[in-house]
């Protein structure tokens, strides 16, 4: 069964993540929907079904409390499986729409296509995350590292937190012999995807695995979902994962800072924005494909590169009219009233160059 994903604040939203990666609840509606339902159309029928990315789960409980405010009696039942289990679903038409951190692949855009009655299905990024790399290693508070490093770990090359090429890094730290722990999602992950994307734009000498939705890495210890990787690391001494800022910023992790080659980037809402400003659009019309090679290449000082871009992956035609007013209706108030709280849940805005296309794509659904 789907699970209702909503919340009735952002406090609640923070304490149901840290210890699951579903959120259940009723949506929310208040006196401020009368006055909202005007700037959105509400439309279609009430509920909406869709699974998929973990990374995307705390943003969609924003935008569905935003979307019962505008359209009272609306909501999304949102089941926060992965993104790949999302867009297997999604095809075999269980859901409305897919929740994915990465656009679909190549050998999937056909199958996508049959499942919208024979038109193309639009990847469209509704808000972007940035992902942390939390570590457990008392007595260090402060840890840079970069790509080079990061393909190195994550592959054992290097399998120690004193190795002078980590040390080289961090002069002055207090570096113990501790043996390295990688964390990785063990389920198909969005997250995954993107992490390795990253290391293959930043380090393509180190990083010769390619990237996929299933760690390719070969080191270290797998962990299910987001709030598997959080538990994993606190649980393991010398530990290091990747998950998103939301789910760190909960746990309290301690996470690195990125050198992407102009020096070390604190992770905060203005340095994933910087970089996010620089991302360009590789996809077509309204499949707004992003290019991440322009995020994740990043020098830009001050610019944090590990920034994952979360889709949803709707039909671009082929829904019975109900479905594609509501798809509509819901996207149009996640892109709009659903943007004003979601730097509380950990993540990042659209920049306004995003919100247009978006906004633009959104309105053709049908």
């Amino acid at each position: 069964m789907l699970a209702t994903v909503s919340m009735s604040a952002i406090a609640g939203l923070a304490l149901s993540a840290c210890g699951s990666d579903n959120n259940t609840g009723g949506a929310g509606s208040s006196a401020a929907g009368s006055s909202a339902a005007g700037s959105a159309e509400c439309g279609g029928k009430n509920t909406l079904t869709a699974e998929g990315s973990t990374a995307q789960q705390n943003a969609i409980a924003v935008f569905n409390q935003a979307w019962g405010q505008a359209c009272p009696g609306k909501n999304l039942s949102y089941n926060p499986t992965g993104s790949g289990a999302g867009v297997t679903q999604f095809i075999a038409k269980n859901v409305d729409f897919a929740g994915s951190d990465s656009a679909l692949k190549d050998d999937q855009v056909q199958k996508a296509a049959e499942r919208c009655g024979g038109n193309p299905a639009w990847n469209l990024p509704l808000v972007f995350g940035p992902v942390a790399l939390g570590y457990n290693l008392p007595g260090v508070d402060k840890l840079v590292l970069n790509a080079d490093l990061l393909a190195k770990i994550f592959t054992g090359a290097i399998t120690t937190w004193n190795d002078p090429a980590i040390a080289a890094l961090n002069s002055g730290a207090s570096l113990p012999d501790t043996k390295i722990t990688p964390i990785y999602r063990s389920d198909s992950s969005g997250t995954t995807d993107n992490f390795q994307k990253y290391l293959g734009a930043a380090a393509p000498q180190t990083w010769t695995k390619g990237a996929g939705k299933e760690f390719q890495g070969g080191a270290g210890e797998g962990a299910q979902k987001s709030a598997g990787v959080v538990q994993a690391v606190q649980a393991t001494p010398g530990a290091i994962g990747y998950v998103e800022k939301g789910f760190a910023d909960q746990a309290k992790l301690t996470v690195i800072q990125i050198d992407n080659g102009s020096g070390a980037v604190e992770l905060t809402d203005e340095s994933a924005k910087k970089a996010i400003e620089g991302a360009k659009i590789s996809g077509t019309g309204n499949d707004l494909v992003l290019d991440l090679n322009s995020l994740y290449g990043t020098t830009e000082p001050g610019a944090y590169p590990l920034v994952l871009a979360t889709y949803n992956i709707v039909c671009s035609k082929g829904y019975d009219a109900d479905t594609a007013g509501a798809v509509r209706s819901f996207l149009t108030v996640a892109a709009n009233q659903g943007q004003a709280n979601l730097a509380a849940a950990g993540y990042v805005p659209l920049p306004d160059q995003f919100k247009e296309r978006l906004i633009t794509a959104v309105a053709a659904i049908q």
